[in-house]
């Protein structure tokens, strides 16, 4: 299996460098990662689902808006995400089915707690052999 992010070591926050063979992937994986960080996904059902939407200026400002919204289900509603499925997605707006669990003390470990979802580097650009993001969260 390729993999789809890495970690980025930041002073003071962390960040990751998401990869994926297009953009619809590139967002998946951005979302995947940031709940594989927050938690041990693999114990996830993801037998509840909803639909988020984030709209943006451009693929950078997109990318921020959709992962706060996605980091929003976990601190706002206390849903863990385990799968995403991108119904429709533009430079400026995306539109997604999430797949989650709610928040179980005696089922889930929290491995790391994300306060928020910064412009600091932000960076979403294609080339020919794929997409690639980098985001820095505060911790």
């Amino acid at each position: 299996m390729k993999k789809t992010y890495h970690l980025i070591d930041h002073t003071a926050d962390f960040g990751i460098q998401v990869f994926g063979s297009d953009s619809q992937e590139l967002f998946t994986n951005a979302a995947l990662a940031l709940f594989d960080v927050i938690t041990e996904t693999d114990v996830l059902k993801g037998r509840d689902s909803c639909n988020i939407t984030a709209s943006g200026e451009d693929w950078p400002d997109l990318m921020i808006n959709w992962l706060r919204e996605i980091l929003y289900l976990w601190n706002g509603r206390e849903m863990l995400v385990k799968s995403v499925q991108i119904l429709s997605l533009s430079e400026n707006k995306i539109f997604a089915k999430i797949y989650f669990d709610a928040y179980m003390p005696d089922r889930h470990t929290i491995n790391t707690e994300i306060k928020a979802v910064t412009y600091h580097q932000i960076q979403v650009k294609s080339s020919p052999s794929g997409w690639e993001a980098r985001v820095i969260f505060d911790i």
